[in-house]
């Protein structure tokens, strides 16, 4: 057997060893952190509802934000031919026909007008114009609104966006991330209309993810300026938009 080989069999080996350790030590800081709201548990939200209310094909999918999720291999599977666009280097663990990776900053690609039937923008717009994280170099004040503009001029009549953000009182995290409440959450989704939208947050009492009503989620006082999970909080806001 070659040395490489060799090698990366005993990594494996180790690894594998250690993961009941790891898998044990995670469970451990999370009952240390339980009684404090965090945001532990809130993919399983968003991933779930993007699902929920993703149509099939055929048509063309923008997966915005595409690096750290799977939606854009759902979106395949459903039919769409899917354009997976990040900030970041896309290097999936799969290869799929129909899907397209492309690095670039959404405020500076190009694409014809009225070019897709679904837009998937998991928790992506929020960072968008935040210098100092996930590749953003220089800061734009008002990069979510500008990519929600752009967003709205390449979707098709009638075409729908999956949107999850940060929802709470008005806030902006740097390089973090934007919370969305009274003032900023309008001016995001100006041009779209809402077909269905629902709201969650972390009750101190218990540190679990529950349905609540629009005034309570944007009225949730939100911190998010650690990079570590367990000590940021907001509630999420999720949205089914059609271009109007």
């Amino acid at each position: 057997m070659p040395a490489k080989i060799r090698i990366t069999h005993y990594f494996a080996a180790v690894i594998d060893r250690l993961y009941p350790f790891a898998r044990s030590t995670y469970r451990w800081l999370l009952g240390l952190w339980s009684r404090t709201p965090n945001l532990v548990g809130d993919r399983d939200i968003e991933n779930t509802f993007v699902i929920q209310h993703m149509p099939s094909g055929p048509g063309k999918a923008l997966d915005f934000g595409a690096n750290t999720s799977s939606m854009s291999l759902m979106a395949a599977r459903k039919g769409f031919s899917v354009v997976a666009l990040d900030l970041l280097p896309l290097d999936f663990p799969w290869v799929h026909p129909n899907i397209q990776t492309l690095q670039g900053d959404i405020l500076k690609v190009e694409f014809e007008e009225a070019s897709f039937d679904l837009v998937i923008n998991l928790s992506t717009v929020e960072h968008v114009g935040l210098a100092g994280r996930y590749g953003v170099k220089a800061m734009e004040s008002d990069g979510d609104l500008l990519a929600m503009r752009r967003l709205h001029r390449w979707m098709k009549d009638q075409s729908r966006m999956l949107l999850t953000i940060p929802v709470g009182q008005d806030a902006v995290f740097i390089p973090m991330n934007r919370v969305y409440g009274e003032k900023r959450l309008p001016k995001l989704i100006e041009g779209y209309r809402v077909l269905h939208e629902e709201f969650w947050a972390k009750p101190a009492k218990d540190n679990k993810w529950r349905q609540v009503s629009k005034e309570e989620a944007l009225s949730f006082p939100a911190r998010a300026g650690s990079r570590s999970p367990f000590m940021n909080i907001y509630a999420l806001g999720c949205f089914v938009l059609q271009k109007a």
